[in-house]
């Protein structure tokens, strides 16, 4: 009997703790990551190298989603939603190396990145509106509606985890039976289409990321209207 496609067996354990495959992958991504970026970020010049460029272009885009989405300075906002947007796409691309499962294909990574989202809106939303506005907001727009405001964003978490989850896991399944039955050439376009779904799924985490921190973040109420560009002005 075949165990189910979620149950992790553990590598080694370190005392009390298990290590699982997904945690080393985690980690070594981390890692990685981490040390490309202290690396690439060590000596900025005022005139940018292609490697700065290319980082600077990454970070204008980051920037210029979170305050499309969030109608805010996107400086608060910049390290959470870009560090889980590049962690989700390099995790998501992963998958293309052999013998390497990504992370975001199993629940437990998902879950957690969604639980960082989740408390990083509350965060954001006790800090920039006060622990009285934030817990007001679940009462709008009257005191019958807490249930629901409560029940939505559990219900707005759980997606992010389903949909992230649904479409990784999905991907690599796709590819391990392909690559099984038609050998290691006549994958290469889907693995094509896996960069490019990783890239996608990364993206969509990331913007309802920032759709949860907006809606903790705002106030209709009291939050003034986006300033005008020098160019709308009349």
């Amino acid at each position: 009997m075949t165990g189910s496609p979620l149950e992790l067996q553990p590598l080694f354990e370190l005392g009390p703790v298990q290590i699982t495959e997904p945690v080393i992958t985690t980690w070594g991504i981390m890692v990685l990551t981490g040390l490309f970026c202290w690396l690439a970020t060590r000596r900025l010049n005022l005139k940018p190298g292609k490697v700065q460029a290319a980082l600077e272009l990454v970070v204008g885009g980051i920037d210029h989603q979170i305050e499309e989405v969030v109608r805010k300075d996107p400086a608060p906002f910049r390290a959470i939603i870009g560090t889980v947007f590049l962690f989700i796409l390099i995790a998501n691309w992963s998958s293309l190396i052999p013998g390497v499962e990504p992370p975001t294909a199993r629940l437990e990574t998902d879950a957690a990145l969604a639980l960082i989202v989740l408390v990083s809106s509350g965060y954001f939303g006790v800090r920039m509106r006060g622990a009285g506005g934030y817990l007001k907001s679940f009462a709008e727009p009257s005191w019958a509606m807490i249930p629901l405001n409560i029940v939505e964003q559990i219900t707005r978490t759980f997606s992010l985890v389903v949909r992230l989850f649904g479409n990784i896991m999905c991907g690599v399944f796709v590819i391990g039976i392909v690559l099984s039955l038609a050998g290691l050439f006549v994958p290469i376009p889907l693995m094509a289409l896996e960069l490019l779904s990783g890239t996608v799924q990364a993206y969509i985490f990331a913007i309802l990321g920032c759709v949860l921190i907006a809606t903790a973040v705002s106030d209709e109420s009291t939050d003034p209207a986006p300033p005008l560009k020098q160019g709308d002005r009349a």
